[in-house]
């Protein structure tokens, strides 16, 4: 199973982001798969997460409101959109997925991609 992260650069405060994961190899069929993210000298942490069933989406407060979460129907490709970035935003992020009960700790992940920096200019 790969996981391949794109769409990460250097935007501006106040700007937007499109961020996209292709998933090859599996239909992640038991996994839910989402987004982490980790910030220079800080840990991993939960973004997004959305399910393969009916798309309903979890956020942390941190993004809630300015980021979406979406996927394509062939469910091979997740998206996120993220609007009036912050400066605290920027990280390098990560998709990743694992089974339902174990988000939103990074540690209970099954798979994961390299990740796709986003860096946000004040």
């Amino acid at each position: 199973v790969q996981l391949q992260a794109s769409g990460g650069g250097l935007v501006q405060a106040g700007g937007s982001l499109r961020l996209s994961c292709t998933i090859r190899g599996s239909t992640l069929s038991g996994y839910r798969p989402g987004w982490f993210r980790q910030a220079p000298g800080k840990e991993r942490e939960f973004v997004a997460n959305i399910r393969r069933s009916n798309s309903m989406a979890q956020y942390a407060e941190a993004v809630k409101g300015r980021f979406t979460i979406t996927r394509d129907n062939a469910k091979t490709t997740i998206y996120l959109q993220m609007n009036n970035l912050q400066a605290e935003d920027t990280a390098v992020y990560y998709c990743a997925a694992g089974p339902p009960n174990n988000w939103p700790d990074a540690g209970g992940m099954r798979y994961w991609g390299k990740g796709t920096l986003v860096t946000v200019s004040s």
